[in-house]
């Protein structure tokens, strides 16, 4: 049963019907083809109804759901049948076949291309160049057959006129090595006429409309159809076929395939010679017969490379031999206008095989031995015209409809050949089959002496005049009491049959009317020998090979030829017997309505293509004993979850044995039998019923496996998770380890180093330990500042506490901070050496007076006096006051300010030495250190460090800023102090100004 199609696509295969009637049968196919569901199944037949319109369903993603896969493991499809015959050729070592039938337009010839395209996608999978070539050329061969056997008809834009069997070879690995193309009964009498609405052969309107104009020139024709009497009907008609691309693709295939220039050229001017043949007229100019347009014959001449005067006899007079003699018999008009159309079409025809020739020439398998190379299999594929039924209907539609009774009674007798040995192999029973065996309708055409073909050959060879009416009349007489013929002799009431004309035979299909008219001419199929010879006697060598009966002699005594139904016949016969050497698939193509709708369905229309196919026969054929069967492990492996016997695995001693057990769990017992390797099931209302069993343990299954999944899937996330965690934490804790080691390893003779291990590079931290790292370097920076510190004097403690505080107060505001030299903090000895021990008597007694401990900083300099005036003057700091000192006066203290009433001090950015000291009673004191020793020294940094250090140990808070221009307030006046250097200048020096004081400094 066909997987992966919903109840709502309708059946897949017909032989799943409830009741096998036509009427059932319809509403499937509709359903199914309103469903966009082409394709279905009888079995193992394809029934395809042609969709009109492009179908997304033959990429290279369909090839690879088909490829490999059964039958029924999809839904149906032409891919489906092809791999089945392909498998079994390569499997069993066995030829097989693929017959496609079906009417013009339903399909057949793009059936057979999807079906080498398949054939072709799933071979030569090591990409061997020569099965590529041979691919290739298999492939291109349909777009030249197409070109020169298709035409545009009623019913059918692209509609094949021939019949072909092509057969695909393949080697023992399963690899196509060549094929082999048949032709059967081209309808060359297209050539020179066609119905209303119909064209020739597409090749005609290719070479028009797509060569180049040089190569029309050269051929004497012009692009418009119209202008040729052969093709004029069709050259005003519409077509799908886009003629000028096409000339180039089949050009270009028929370039790969290997024809050569010089063929090629050929080609084409057979081609118009033939156009140019049904322009030449005829007259009579008393008892002569003469052509009228005597300048196309010196064109035909030229193009056949050939004698005018030969193609003008040969137009004119027929060369009769009576014994010795040889007599030129000359034509009537008819006659002339006879023979000229027998040779157009006899050309054509002959081109046509010619060309199958070629191909075949090319893609047939060469220089292979079966005993080096294995066994050569091959996949036949019948591409054939189907059932027709025109208005009206002559010699063509005949045979025709004689192929068709052929192929139909090898499908009856194939099928139900097929089903009885199945039967037997799996040792079920069989029982006898009612069907319509149409032996009685083949014999009626092919039966020596008495049928149709041999009462026509009869007349052919009668001597005298032999007209179609004699023709009938020999059929009244020989046929009379047959139970499928009538005419209007035997059937005077029938007023549909017109006496003298028509005849009717009751086929398989239906019943059809035939005209004899025209029976008589194309059985013999007449062209005189002159046309023969004219064409042999031609300097165009290929040309001339197509031709070989040509070289006889006037003269020679021949055989009578065989006639155009004994050679159809003879064909039929041939391809008949070759099919029933392979295994057959069966490709049965539908045309759903005449007006090429991708949505209408003409149910009568389709009725009639269901009835001649003999569809609903099939179905009743495969449905009269069981309706399904299938192999036991694979019905188990369908099946089996709808019993607890054999899910998940069974534990029977064999699958026969499971499936048993398994039916009759379900109570289908009485409607199955078992057979040696399968299950056969009666009716198909058992199979939907599993079906639908299947289908609701398929449901509880998915829900539990996807239970059970998630379940697995979360179980293996967490494991996968706490794996990750327990690594992660391991790896972190040797990491951790790791650095701490490191750590130890580099530091742990830091004691001893000289620079207690400054210079030791630290490890780099894993992340996680980045702020412990930071924490380590904190400490060891304290361990090693309190190791230095702890060697240190009192007041080697002391400096260092005051150069800190100046780091911290200063750094990044000021560059030039001091840091690096010794501070004395008492400079006024060193700068004034001569007046050091003035300086001296001072100091003591303010300590005596003043009771302080120590001498923070002095210095030497210069100051703004309250009237404004600058002044050279002296500051000693104290730890309890501030003092002005003239150094004129033998430092005479001028001024104290005790230190408590200091709020903060304020110096620039730039190298000066401003200092300006602000009090709580807005009396600040700006002054400029001046007078180092020496000259250039630095000692704001040492000022603002000494005072931080003391306010510090005496938990006091100085305000420090670093700000140019400094604000200030001299006596409870804001001011503003500035400093800019000027050139030439020698020493800091104070201008007043607008908004207070500019303090000028060199600017060299």
């Amino acid at each position: 049963m066909a997987e992966h199609e919903s109840p709502e696509f309708g059946k897949a295969d017909f032989v799943l019907l409830d009741n096998v009637s036509m009427e059932e049968f319809m509403a499937n196919l509709k359903l199914r083809f309103e469903k966009g569901r082409i394709y279905s199944y009888i079995g193992e037949v394809v029934v395809s109804v042609n969709p009109y319109r492009a179908m997304n369903i033959y990429g290279r993603d369909t090839v690879e759901q088909y490829k490999g896969r059964e039958l029924y493991e999809r839904p149906p499809h032409l891919f489906a049948i092809a791999d089945a015959a392909y498998k079994a050729m390569k499997r069993r070592n066995k030829d097989t076949c693929i017959v496609i039938s079906g009417e013009s337009g339903a399909g057949k010839t793009e059936a057979s291309k999807y079906i080498m395209q398949y054939i072709a996608a799933i071979t030569n999978p090591s990409q061997r160049a020569e099965v590529e070539r041979v691919k290739n050329m298999l492939l291109k061969s349909n777009c030249v057959l197409e070109a020169f056997g298709n035409a545009k008809t009623n019913r059918n834009d692209n509609s094949s006129r021939f019949g072909k069997y092509m057969d695909i070879n393949f080697d023992f690995k399963g690899d196509p090595i060549g094929g082999h193309i048949n032709n059967y009964l081209l309808e060359k009498s297209r050539v020179i006429f066609q119905q209303p609405g119909e064209r020739s052969f597409h090749s005609f309107y290719q070479l028009l409309r797509g060569a180049p104009d040089s190569l029309l020139r050269s051929l004497h024709i012009k692009k418009d159809p119209t202008a040729f009497s052969y093709i004029k009907v069709g050259g005003q008609i519409k077509s799908s076929i886009n003629d000028g691309a096409e000339f180039k693709a089949v050009a270009d295939a028929m370039k790969v395939i290997g024809f050569t220039a010089d063929e090629v050229q050929t080609v084409y001017k057979i081609l118009a010679t033939i156009l140019h043949l049904g322009n030449l007229t005829f007259g009579v100019d008393g008892d002569v017969t003469l052509i009228e347009n005597r300048k196309l014959v010196s064109v035909i001449r030229e193009l056949l490379s050939t004698g005018e005067e030969n193609v003008e006899k040969a137009l004119l007079y027929r060369t009769v031999s009576t014994g010795r003699d040889v007599i030129e018999k000359q034509h009537t008009t008819q006659e002339a206008s006879y023979g000229r159309d027998a040779l157009a079409k006899a050309m054509y025809e002959r081109l046509f095989c010619w060309i199958v020739g070629r191909i075949n020439d090319v893609i047939e398998v060469k220089n292979y031995d079966a005993r080096v190379h294995g066994k050569n299999t091959v996949i036949g594929v019948l591409d054939i015209y189907g059932f027709e039924i025109f208005q009206n209907n002559s010699f063509e539609q005949f045979c025709i409809n004689y192929c068709n009774e052929k192929l139909q009674q090898l499908f009856i007798q194939l099928v139900l050949k097929q089903e009885q040995e199945e039967y037997q192999r799996e040792g079920i029973p069989w029982k006898h089959i009612d069907y319509f065996n149409n032996q009685i309708i083949v014999d009626l055409v092919e039966q020596q002496h008495k049928g149709i073909f041999s009462v026509l050959d009869e007349a052919c060879m009668n001597v005298g005049k032999v007209t179609d009416e004699l023709f009938l009349q020999g059929l009244n007489s020989k046929l009379a009491k047959h139970a499928h013929y009538t005419s209007r002799k035997l059937s005077p009431a029938d007023k549909s049959l017109e006496f003298d004309r028509d005849f009717r035979i009751r086929h398989y299909a239906g019943v059809v009317v035939y005209s004899v008219v025209g029976f008589i001419d194309k059985n013999k199929d007449t062209l005189f020998q002159d046309f023969k010879r004219l064409l042999y006697n031609s300097s165009n060598q290929v040309l001339k090979k197509m031709w070989p009966e040509g070289k006889l002699s006037i003269t020679e005594v021949t055989k009578r030829p065989l006639t155009a139904a004994t050679l159809f016949k003879n064909s039929m016969i041939s391809l008949v017997e070759n099919l029933a050497s392979k295994e057959p698939y069966y490709v049965r193509c539908i045309k759903p309505n005449d007006v090429k709708s991708p949505l209408l369905f003409e149910e009568e229309r389709s009725r009639h293509q269901v009835e001649y196919l003999g569809l609903l026969e099939n179905v009743r054929v495969r449905r009269a004993g069981y309706a399904y069967r299938q192999t036991y492990p694979r019905f188990l492996q369908r099946y089996k979850m709808i019993s607890q016997f054999t899910w998940p695995n069974h534990d029977l001693p064999s699958d026969k044995e499971a499936v048993k057990k398994l039916l009759e769990g379900c109570g289908f017992g009485q409607d199955t039998a078992y057979g040696k390797t399968k299950v056969f099931i009666r009716t198909p209302r058992t199979l939907f019923s599993l079906e639908e069993q299947r289908a609701d343990m398929v449901q509880r299954i998915v829900l539990f496996l996807q239970k059970v999944w998630r379940g697995a899937l979360a179980r293996m996330r967490y494991r996968r998770m706490k794996a990750a965690l327990v690594i992660l934490r391991a790896y972190r804790r040797y990491k951790v380890k790791s650095y701490i080691r490191e750590v130890n390893r580099r530091f742990k003779n830091v004691a001893s180093m000289k620079d207690y291990g400054r210079h030791v590079k630290w490890p780099t931290p894993p992340k996680v330990l980045r702020k412990f790292e930071e924490a380590l370097r904190s400490i060891h920076s304290r361990w090693w500042a309190w190791t230095l510190i702890k060697r240190l004097s009192p007041e080697e403690a002391l400096q260092v506490r005051a150069k800190v505080a100046t780091l911290e107060a200063l750094k990044g505001h000021r560059a030039d901070m001091g840091l690096l030299r010794a501070w004395e903090g008492n400079y006024l000895k060193r700068d004034n050496p001569d007046r050091a021990s003035a300086f001296s008597l001072v100091a003591s007694e303010l300590q005596r007076k003043d009771k302080f401990m120590r001498v923070l900083f002095s210095c030497n300099v210069r100051k703004i006096n309250h009237f404004h005036k600058v002044e050279d003057r002296a500051v000693l700091i104290t730890d309890r006051h501030l003092y002005k000192m003239d150094p004129q006066k033998h430092f005479l203290a001028m001024k104290s300010i005790p230190l408590y009433n200091v709020t903060g001090v304020s110096v620039s950015p730039g190298k000066d030495q401003l200092v300006v000291f602000h009090t709580k009673d807005s009396k600040d004191l700006v002054v400029c250190l001046q007078g180092m020793v020496p000259a250039h020294d630095s000692r704001i940094g040492e000022l603002v460090g000494t005072l931080l250090s003391h306010f510090k140990s005496e938990k006091r808070r100085l305000q420090v800023n670093v700000a140019s221009p400094i604000q200030c307030s001299l006596h409870g006046r804001k001011s503003t102090v500035i400093v800019e250097p000027k050139i030439n200048q020698s020493q800091p020096d104070f201008i007043k100004s607008r908004s207070g004081y500019i303090l000028a400094v060199p600017g060299n």
